[in-house]
């Protein structure tokens, strides 16, 4: 029985087979569905886009008061007064938690050393003149007035005034660092530091919104908005355009203010004019530098009847996003 059934089996196995070869291959499984933001507005990136809410914010009392060199405005016309007759100067004009940033103007034929930070960027401005600026990566080129430059972290940058005027601009750099520099140059001695060689892999770029160099002139007599040159996880640069104004805003307006950070304005086309709490409304020409100091309430616009403005505006922790404190009683807006 045992041998009879063992055949039986064998020849039902073998006449299932041309039947089991015909039966179609499972269907491949369905794919899966296509990732769907949350809907949760809790989990949104950083932003303004959140739904409106009342909030207890801690305001320093007194306000947040201004030291070393920090005050509400620098002029620029005060500054080259202030070093004329000189050849070549620096001016520190702004020293933060995050920024140090100083008005410098070079004579012809100087030439910086090439030098880099490690993980944060230097930008800035140029006010008058012509400056050549070379960057790891890129095309060397000559800035004139009006344009803005943006220095990736770890990519060396040269400076050079190529012309026969004096060039001025203004450039901040990250608080509290010492640069780095390439194997060719001697590094200027810091106290309490030694320079050693060492090796680095690290590089560092440009994306949809860095690039090197900004025509800012062009950009404030064109139509366009919305221009930014400078975005990352530690610093913003934004080109912030301030339409034309009859009239400026009431003085009930306060605009807005953030917690445990400063918002700069480098004035780079037109007027700006700047509400500041404790300070009162400055007036900012070209190349003037205002500082809405921490927890202050600030409003910047155009200066009524004079155009449109450009303030290149410089604030820390953008990406993230950063609060903005507005009045329960007035709409959100600046």
């Amino acid at each position: 029985m045992k041998s009879l059934n063992t055949v039986i089996i064998l020849a039902m196995a073998l006449g299932a087979a041309p039947a089991l070869a015909q039966t179609p291959a499972p269907a491949a499984p369905a794919a899966a569905p296509a990732r769907v933001p949350p809907t949760n507005w809790w989990s949104q990136a950083g932003g303004e886009s959140g739904p409106e809410r009342t909030v207890w914010a801690g305001q320093k009392t007194p306000e947040t008061p201004y030291t070393g060199v920090n005050k509400p405005i620098w002029h620029i016309a005060d500054i080259l007064k202030s070093h004329h007759g000189q050849a070549r100067w620096e001016q520190k004009v702004v020293l933060t938690r995050d920024f140090d940033g100083r008005y410098v103007q070079m004579a012809p034929g100087d030439k910086a050393k090439c030098i880099f930070y490690a993980d944060d960027r230097v930008f800035g401005w140029v006010y008058s003149g012509a400056v050549k600026i070379t960057i790891d990566g890129q095309e060397p080129k000559v800035l004139p007035k009006g344009w803005a430059f943006n220095v990736a972290p770890r990519l060396s940058y040269c400076m050079e005034n190529v012309g026969t005027e004096p060039v001025v601009y203004y450039r901040t750099t990250p608080a509290g660092q010492v640069p780095s520099y390439p194997e060719s140059e001697t590094p200027t001695p810091v106290p309490g530091y030694t320079y050693i060689k060492t090796k680095i892999t690290s590089t560092g770029g440009y994306d949809s919104f860095n690039v090197p160099f900004f025509n800012v002139t062009e950009y404030g007599d064109s139509t366009r908005t919305g221009g930014r040159f400078l975005y990352d996880g530690h610093t913003s640069s934004n080109l912030n355009v301030g339409m034309n104004l009859t009239e400026l805003p009431p003085p009930t307006n306060w605009g807005h203010w953030h917690a445990n950070m400063v918002e700069l304005w480098v004035n780079v086309y037109g007027n700006v004019c700047a509400l500041i709490s404790g300070a009162g409304l400055v007036h900012g020409e070209l190349g003037d530098l205002i500082n809405a100091n921490e927890e202050r309430w600030h409003r910047a616009t155009s200066c009524p009847n004079t155009g449109k403005s450009i303030r290149m505006a410089m604030t820390p922790r953008s990406k993230e996003g950063q609060v903005h404190y507005f009045q329960t009683g007035q709409p959100p807006g600046n």
